[in-house]
């Protein structure tokens, strides 16, 4: 077995080259290969997965996805050009990626308008979906890639929400940390207690960062 990701200090080299991801304006048609758009949080049902049977033996019904649902806030902020992550939820503190090479990032800047994050993991969730619902309303991105452990770079595209609605990836969804769109966001997160992961460092497996916009332009707009 594999010893546990440290998350807050991610094994990547100090430069790489960058690959470009799209940046998709997130609505009903966009995000429905990942999941959907959330209104109100409050009545809205995360799905849990079964725990698969290991043998020809079946799982008996109605048993292995009583986990349930945990719930707490993400918060995502920038500290100089290195984009924190932490995850009240789930007791997460990460490392989710740096707006330039981590060998270049300087620690003092103050980035009130990011324009994009380098990233170098990403994961999903085999035993249930996950919601980020953002509290103050702002804009935020969600980089995505539909299920498959054979990832490919061309699959991940990043989702740009206005801030108006939440946004629910589905199980066995390829996603990373919510993105703020400003300096900080927080959100409220809400997924499976479970919380298997299955992850996918890029720079190891890709030989890449994937550069992840945050501003979309007039091109995404039209």
């Amino acid at each position: 077995m594999q010893p546990p990701i440290d998350y807050l200090s991610p094994d990547v080299p100090q430069r790489l080259p960058w690959h470009e991801v799209p940046l998709i304006i997130a609505d009903e048609v966009t995000v429905a290969d990942y999941g959907c758009l959330v209104d109100d949080p409050d009545n809205f049902d995360i799905e849990i997965v079964p725990w698969p049977a290991q043998g020809w033996r079946p799982i008996d019904a109605g048993t292995g996805d009583e986990g349930g649902v945990v719930e707490g806030i993400f918060h995502s902020e920038w500290r100089g050009e290195v984009l924190h992550g932490n995850n009240d939820a789930v007791k997460g503190d990460y490392i989710l990626g740096w707006s330039t090479n981590p060998g270049d990032a300087d620690p003092a800047v103050a980035l009130e308008n990011p324009r994009q994050v380098l990233l170098w993991h990403l994961n999903y969730h085999p035993d249930g979906g996950q919601l980020f619902h953002p509290l103050a309303g702002q804009a935020f991105v969600v980089p995505v890639a539909t299920p498959g452990d054979d990832l490919r770079l061309d699959d991940v595209v990043a989702l740009w929400c206005d801030g108006s609605r939440g946004l629910y990836i589905r199980p066995g969804i390829w996603h990373e940390g919510v993105f703020p769109a400003t300096r900080a966001q927080s959100f409220r997160d809400r997924q499976g207690r479970v919380h298997a992961r299955v992850s996918c460092n890029v720079c190891e497996e890709f030989g890449v960062f994937l550069k992840v916009p945050l501003q979309p332009g007039p091109s995404e707009f039209s």
